[in-house]
């Protein structure tokens, strides 16, 4: 069985760890399928799936709603984390450990929680509660309105030293891996070089001992953004309005449904004397 421990055994042994986002059943139950080692059921949900401006109008309901449909299309064949979305940690340490405890009972393995010393308490009760942490560092997003946005972190000496004192602080207080997104390459290399505990990078260069991406960019199936850091695997946009474009000129043309689609009536129904009352609307 997969635990937190076992991503610390994989960067012991050089082995990178892969992980993608996941928002519905029916994605899940191909990704329990591939190679893929954690889904993170991500609070990017809020954009890629609701059309949120950020994440900060997610709520702890919405993520336990996602979870739980992951979850079923897993079941239980890969580890499972999701995200704390805003304000279900921030206000206090019983909020923490309730909210967590309920992704927990939605069907995840663990939880992730964005910030490092601001919010050590939080994360130091929610470990305590038996329940796995996962740490995000660097460019996090519910932070932007203080951050300045989605833009490149880490790029003075003060926030270098910051997100140093914070990485070994989270490996300190028993995080099993911490996230590293939109940090420069150099900085998260330190990072990855003198933690115990895995990095998983997203714009966080190449040294990282994972690395995660959210589906809809890699599959080119949310088009209205394209950052850098993402490599797109595929152009599913594209695909899909080519597909439901083919199926409309096909209706219109009488094309669809055809002979190989449709369901015929048994024999012996006598179909004729039924209609006959149709018609004289006898029934």
């Amino acid at each position: 069985m997969i635990s937190p421990r076992s991503f610390e055994l994989y960067k012991q042994k050089g082995q990178k760890i892969s992980m993608v986002t996941c928002y519905d059943y029916s994605t899940s139950r191909i990704l329990a399928k591939s190679d893929v080692d954690i889904l993170l059921v991500g609070d990017s949900l809020g954009m890629v799936i609701y059309g949120y401006s950020s994440t900060l109008q997610v709520s702890i309901e919405q993520m336990v709603y996602h979870t739980e449909a992951v979850a079923r299309g897993l079941n239980g064949s890969k580890f499972l984390v999701s995200d704390m979305p805003f304000l279900s940690y921030q206000t206090s340490e019983r909020d923490a450990v309730l909210n967590a405890g309920l992704l927990i009972k939605a069907g995840a393995n663990a939880v992730k929680v964005e910030g490092g010393k601001r919010v050590i308490e939080k994360i130091r009760a929610i470990i305590s509660a038996d329940i796995p942490v996962m740490g995000h560092l660097g460019l996090t997003p519910q932070s932007i309105n203080v951050t300045g946005g989605f833009k490149l972190q880490a790029t003075s000496e003060k926030d270098v030293e910051k997100i140093f004192e914070d990485s070994l602080l989270l490996e300190r207080e028993g995080c099993f891996a911490i996230v590293l997104e939109l940090v420069p390459e150099e900085v998260a290399k330190v990072i990855s070089e003198n933690l115990k505990i895995p990095t998983i990078g997203i714009g966080a260069g190449r040294f990282c001992d994972g690395q995660v991406l959210v589906i809809n960019d890699m599959l080119g199936y949310f088009p209205d953004f394209q950052p850098k850091h993402v490599k797109r695997y595929v152009n599913l946009s594209d695909q899909i309005l080519n597909s439901v474009n083919n199926f409309a000129n096909d209706v219109k043309n009488g094309v669809f449904p055809g002979k190989e689609n449709v369901f015929n009536l048994q024999e012996g129904i006598n179909l004729e004397s039924i209609l006959k009352k149709f018609v004289n609307r006898n029934f």
